[in-house]
C-alpha cells in the first residue's frame, strides 16, 4: 500500500495537501487525474482494478468527501472501507460527533462499495442506528459490505467503528442502478 496525495486543484483549501492513506498502490495520482477520462477500451477488466479505478474517478469529483477529509482506506468489488477524523467543526452542542457527520461517512462508504463495478448506482433508501457517540479526535472507520446484488438493486451493510474497534453506528443501504458508468461519465 502507498499514499496518494490529493491534488490541490481537486480538493477544497481545507484539505489540500492531505493524503489518502493506505490507498492500494495501483490507485496512483495519475489514476486520480485520469480515471474520469478513461475510454471504454482503457477501462480495467480485472474486477479489483476496476473497483480501484471507479473509486479514484468518484473521489476526484466527491467534494463532500473532500470537505470532511474522508479517506479511502480500501476498496474491492462490493466493499469499501473509508475513515474520517472527528474535528471540532463536526461536534454538536452535546460535545459529541454530530449524527449527520457519522451518517455521511457511512453513506459515502456505501456509495464507494456499490459503485465499485463501474455502474452508476445511487441510494434508494437507508437507515442508521447510532450505538454510541463519536468523540472529538476519534478516527471513525466505515466498512461497507455487499449483502445482496441483483440486476438493478442491492443491499449493503456498513458498520462505523472508532479507533478502539467499538461500534458507533450500523447503517443499511439499498441501492438502485442507473444508466451510465462511473468511469467516463
Amino acid at each position: 500500500m502507498s499514499e496518494v496525495n490529493v491534488k490541490a486543484d481537486s480538493a477544497p483549501s481545507s484539505v489540500q495537501g492531505s493524503t489518502l492513506s493506505s490507498v492500494p498502490s495501483s490507485v496512483t495520482s495519475s489514476t486520480l487525474s485520469s480515471a474520469s477520462s478513461m475510454t471504454p477500451s482503457s477501462v480495467p477488466s480485472d474486477p479489483q482494478e476496476l473497483a480501484q479505478a471507479s473509486a479514484a474517478a468518484m473521489y476526484e469529483r466527491d467534494h463532500a468527501a473532500h470537505s470532511l477529509a474522508i479517506k479511502i482506506d480500501q476498496v474491492a468489488p462490493g466493499t469499501a472501507e473509508l475513515s474520517m477524523k472527528v474535528r471540532k467543526d463536526m461536534v454538536n452542542g452535546h460535545d459529541i460527533c454530530h449524527g449527520g457527520m457519522i451518517f455521511c461517512l457511512a453513506d459515502t462508504a456505501f456509495a464507494y462499495s456499490c459503485n465499485s463495478y463501474n455502474r452508476v448506482t445511487v441510494a434508494s433508501g437507508c437507515t442508521i442506528e447510532f450505538v454510541r457517540p463519536g468523540m472529538l479526535g476519534d478516527v471513525l472507520t466505515a466498512r461497507a459490505v455487499e449483502r445482496s446484488l441483483s440486476r438493478r438493486t442491492g443491499v449493503y451493510d456498513v458498520e462505523v467503528t472508532n479507533q478502539d474497534g467499538k461500534t458507533i453506528a450500523l447503517f443499511r443501504g439499498k441501492s438502485a442502478r442507473l444508466e451510465g458508468e462511473v468511469i467516463g461519465s
